[in-house]
């Protein structure tokens, strides 16, 4: 294989027509600029160059070879200046992994102001509730509903995901407001069950912690649909807000027991550990910190237009 300084200084050699004026283009002595060409050609077994006392000339093999050196040169010139351009400036195709509920409501709707702000970015996002893997699948970035980020993986929390128990107001108006956890038990308690909850609501309260067996005539393992059951006038249910954010903004909804809930989780954008983390990565991530920021939107009081 083919030494590419070797190359370099062969062809500033042959630009420059002199091994003195090649020396100094590259800032090196000029013996060294001739032992470079005499081992590129013993290593290629054939004379590139012609030399004599008073000029420098190349034979019609150095002549193919440097149109061959020239070009290859030019493309790893421009193969440095993508790779620092890439670091100049969020660009390039950022490969996302979202959660259904989440990705739908509130991923894809912002991908039109991220990629306005950022013109040369493409997007490649998969929405799904099944774990990818970072590095076997070439995710650049997966976000993640979780207490706890995997260990292996550096994690930015972005939000918090909050779950609240909620009913419709015609519901409270045909079977009355629970006042205390205890009063649930009287209640039809709608499980959604990828919490595993098995009969129980296990809540976090003002009086400290709680476990409340809980029954009712649904059990659905999709928030989305757990909601609208509820709205529906069922039931209640453990909802998270960032499904049901403007439902309890608009009045559709209403919260039960204020400050009771189940351990709060967050919203995680984790990637691979890497010291150079690539800018389209960092720009994601702060463009959607700077979205949700302190209180999401969909946590607030009043509907954010």
């Amino acid at each position: 294989m083919h030494d590419i300084n070797d190359m370099l200084v062969f062809a500033q050699v042959v630009k420059a027509k002199s091994f003195s004026d090649a020396a100094k283009r590259l800032g090196v002595s000029k013996s060294l600029v001739s032992k470079s060409v005499s081992r590129l050609e013993t290593k290629l077994g054939v004379r590139l160059l012609q030399r004599s006392t008073r000029r420098l000339s190349l034979t019609e093999v150095g002549e193919a070879y440097f149109e061959h050196c020239d070009r290859i040169l030019d493309e790893l010139a421009l193969a440095d200046s993508t790779i620092s351009r890439l670091h100049m400036e969020p660009r390039g195709k950022l490969k996302i992994s979202a959660s259904v509920a989440f990705g739908t409501l509130h991923i894809a709707p912002a991908l039109a102001d991220f990629m306005a702000q950022y013109p040369d970015i493409s997007v490649d996002m998969t929405i799904s509730d099944r774990i990818v893997d970072l590095v076997d699948e070439g995710y650049d970035i997966a976000l993640r509903i979780t207490t706890e980020p995997a260990l292996n993986l550096v994690a930015r929390r972005l939000a918090p995901i909050r779950r609240k128990i909620c009913a419709s107001p015609r519901y409270l108006a045909k079977h009355g407001i629970p006042l205390t956890p205890d009063d649930l038990i009287r209640h039809n308690c709608l499980d959604y069950t990828y919490l595993n909850t098995q009969g129980f609501w296990h809540l976090k309260g003002p009086d400290g912690d709680a476990s409340i067996p809980v029954s009712g005539t649904l059990r659905i393992n999709d928030d989305e649909a757990l909601s609208q059951a509820v709205l529906g006038g069922l039931g209640l249910a453990l909802l998270p807000t960032f499904i049901v954010g403007k439902d309890l903004q608009a009045g559709g909804l209403v919260e039960v027991l204020p400050g009771y809930g189940p351990v709060e989780r967050f919203l995680h954008a984790v990637h691979l550990p890497d010291r150079h983390l690539p800018l389209k990565v960092r720009a994601f991530i702060e463009f959607l910190s700077a979205r949700f920021g302190t209180e999401p939107y969909w946590d607030r009081q009043e509907a954010v237009a």
